[in-house]
């Protein structure tokens, strides 16, 4: 069997996608196999760290980001992962119109579950707008997970 690869896609790859990064390798460490996992922005400006309160929230959840760092979503990167979520619509929409070699491959992070909607980015609000996205893309990746690791699948 292959390795299986997500790459999760938001906008700075700040808050959303690392969050979602992390939460989806805690959910697989017991699931056999070897998995790559890893987040990328559509408009990320290189080498920032994740935001203090997404790392606040994630170490609330005893998940660390404190490497984390931002970079740019790029052909070379959408190429070596199975299976590409983003958080929102526009995203999706753009990395098909760019990448259209990958689009069969980008996926919502709400399709998991069989839904379609946009994952809020709590970026420059209260810390409790960043736990309830850090909870929408939980409550996501243990709902989705079957699905998940299908599609993830070489």
């Amino acid at each position: 069997m292959g390795m299986r690869s997500v790459l999760l896609v938001c906008t700075a790859n700040q808050c959303r996608s690392p969050m979602a990064m992390a939460i989806l390798r805690s959910k697989v460490e017991q699931l056999p196999g070897e998995w790559k996992i890893e987040s990328a922005g559509t408009w990320a400006v290189e080498g920032i760290p994740a935001s203090p309160k997404t790392q606040e929230v994630m170490a609330e959840l005893g998940l660390d980001l404190r490497d984390h760092r931002s970079r740019m979503v790029t052909r070379e990167m959408l190429s070596a992962f199975n299976l590409i979520l983003v958080m929102e619509p526009g995203q999706k929409e753009a990395l098909n119109i760019e990448f259209p070699g990958a689009a069969s491959r980008i996926y919502l992070l709400s399709e998991m579950i069989g839904a379609s909607f946009t994952i809020t980015d709590p970026v420059g609000g209260e810390i409790e707008g960043y736990r309830t996205t850090a909870r929408e893309i939980e409550q996501i990746l243990t709902d989705g997970l079957e699905k998940i690791v299908n599609l993830a699948q070489a």
